[in-house]
């Protein structure tokens, strides 16, 4: 079916003009065909469905590169905090399709509702333990209508950390972090808390990043730069996403530095950077950082973040890194938590959580995200999270982007916070607006680029009709609240916040995944048959249960794969990578 959008003014940072790529904000019709933009045909012709939209401005779909809406730790959330639904969970409101259900911790599908509501077509889930992977998958296989994808959890698994405590050659730690990629079918590669998961079970309660492990004797500094190395050279676009050490403890930042260090000049990705960028200073004993980790991204190019941008109210956190979480525990509210030691390859705690307005920490925590939004001055190396739930839940995004392009709005809410939190912010002084080529560029180019998606984030022909069109307003937080047109694949999808053919639309999503074995061949046998000795050795199954094919991602978790995620072009050299 032949599609036109007319009238619009397109917003897409990535066009090439004259063989240049620039951000383009222009005026004109917008076609696509069989699930794909294409150029405007050369012969005057009539569409099949044309759309208005005059006054309206569109992009491509939104992505968001770290978001936890499958897997085990999700399933454990909502069995713990059944009490935080609505008393009418089981009843079925007047008009609703489904029960109403906890705004910060919704069902699969409502995950994918709201996305889309907001005109988000691609979501990644950054935590697949390897031995749970089937479940991640199964349950981001119900987030029907976008597309989704996972990291694969590595770091503090008993196999990857005697290799690297023996010295292995790097080339056999690159085979072993290939094997478990595809294994998984995931698109990167995540450490949380490197080393410091494994470590806790041997009742180490803090653990920086040139502390030796106390049974291997490695340090967190090594599996960073061994893992950084390894997903450069086995080609996977994604730098390794880092989980830095001591989460959330006053003083981090020189933790965060050390981690920016430790990547010897390899692409590294920072998450939830909100929470790895607290000092010491003031009254408190807590203060900001943001400025600390802004100078050291100018000086490292390697270096993206995203933020984890905290919500005040009630959510939940979910996290692999269960050395924290045992501690974060004493905060929890309600007043129950739930850690698991998962096999031998991670860990897992579930702590509920409620953000106070009125409480200086969680105020100036909601003013270091805003910062660092603010302060770094490229919208291509900051991404917009919230690290849902655990800062807040996912919905916030449209009032998350009314903070950064209003200074006005910011300044309103900053005299709601506590007075002392908002003194102790450099917010106040800090002018800048997003525009919204500022926006296209952090929500939907650069979390393409950075994750390898070439077939999205962009209005280009040959690109995947993901498109989203927004009726132009002056409030940048109800523009993208609610968006006119919510294509995917070139079907529409929602319109004005109605669903429009789900059903039929729904078996259109797919899961991003990376075929390394399109950039070589990276394990022989002799290494193979040492993986599963050792995997043997430490873990209760055989590793090869672990990998999943082609056949049960469809039949049986009901998922069709996309193999991408590759770097696109292989440098001819590692100019200002240290080898």
């Amino acid at each position: 079916m032949l599609t036109c959008i007319r009238g619009s003014r397109l917003i897409d940072p990535s066009r090439s003009v004259d063989g240049v790529v620039r951000s383009t904000t222009e005026q004109r019709d917008l076609w696509m065909q069989g699930g794909l933009i294409i150029d405007a045909p050369q012969d005057p012709i009539a569409p099949d469905v044309e759309i208005n939209a005059t006054g309206c401005v569109t992009m491509a779909g939104g992505i968001d590169l770290h978001t936890h809406i499958g897997g085990g730790k999700i399933s454990l959330a909502r069995l713990l905090l059944r009490d935080q639904m609505p008393p009418w969970r089981n009843a079925q409101p007047a008009g609703a399709t489904e029960p109403a259900q906890s705004h910060f911790l919704p069902s699969a599908s409502t995950t994918a509702s709201r996305y889309l509501d907001m005109g988000y077509t691609t979501c990644l889930e950054p935590a697949v333990i390897p031995c749970n992977a089937r479940s991640a998958h199964a349950e981001m296989a119900d987030v029907r209508g976008i597309d989704t994808g996972g990291y694969c959890l590595l770091g503090n698994d008993d196999v990857l950390l005697q290799l690297i405590a023996e010295k292995s050659p790097q080339e056999t730690i690159n085979a072993y972090v290939a094997w478990m990629v595809m294994a998984t079918r995931c698109i990167a590669v995540k450490v949380v808390n490197p080393g410091g998961i494994h470590a806790f079970k041997f009742n180490q309660r803090s653990f920086d990043v040139d502390t030796p492990h106390p049974h291997l004797g490695i340090t967190p500094g090594q599996i960073i730069r061994t893992l950084c190395r390894a997903v450069y050279e086995i080609g996977l676009a994604h730098p390794l996403h880092v989980h830095c050490s001591n989460l959330g403890v006053p003083g981090n930042i020189s933790s965060t530095l050390a981690t920016i260090a430790a990547a010897d000049g390899y692409p590294i990705h920072l998450t939830h950077a909100q929470f790895h960028c607290y000092g010491t200073d003031g009254p408190y004993h807590f203060s900001s950082a943001a400025p600390q980790l802004v100078e050291a991204m100018s000086r490292h190019p390697n270096v993206t973040i995203d933020v984890g941008q905290i919500q005040f109210g009630q959510t939940v956190t979910i996290s692999a890194d269960s050395m924290h979480q045992h501690e974060n525990a004493a905060y929890a509210k309600p007043r129950k938590s739930i850690l698991v030691d998962v096999e031998c390859e991670a860990g897992c705690g579930v702590v509920p959580f409620r953000y106070r307005r009125r409480e200086f920490v969680h105020s100036l925590q909601w003013a270091i995200g805003l910062e660092l939004f603010l302060m770094i001055d490229d919208p291509s190396r900051v991404f917009l999270t919230t690290d849902h739930p655990n800062g807040g839940p996912f919905t916030a995004y449209p009032h998350l982007l009314g903070l950064l392009a209003d200074r006005s709005l910011r300044e309103t809410a900053l005299a709601e916070i506590h007075s002392e939190a908002a003194g102790a912010s450099s917010l106040a002084g800090i002018s800048r607006e997003y525009s919204l080529t500022d926006i296209a560029t952090m929500t939907r180019t650069a979390p393409a680029r950075i994750l390898g998606l070439a077939d999205r984030g962009t209005l280009a022909a040959g690109s995947v009709a993901d498109i989203v069109v927004y009726r132009q307003q002056e409030s940048i937080e109800k523009m993208f609240a609610t968006p006119r047109f919510v294509f995917k694949c070139g079907r529409l999808i929602r319109q004005d916040g109605n669903d429009m053919h789900t059903d039929e639309n729904a078996v259109m999503d797919r899961t991003l995944a990376a075929d390394l074995t399109a950039a070589g061949d990276f394990i022989d046998r002799p290494q193979l048959a040492d993986f599963r000795s050792r995997y043997a050795k430490n873990g209760t199954f055989a590793l090869d249960r672990l990998w999943i094919d082609d056949g049960e991602m469809e039949e049986v978790l009901g998922s069709r794969l996309l193999g991408t995620g590759l770097r696109q072009e292989m440098p001819p050299d590692q100019s200002g990578v240290a080898s």
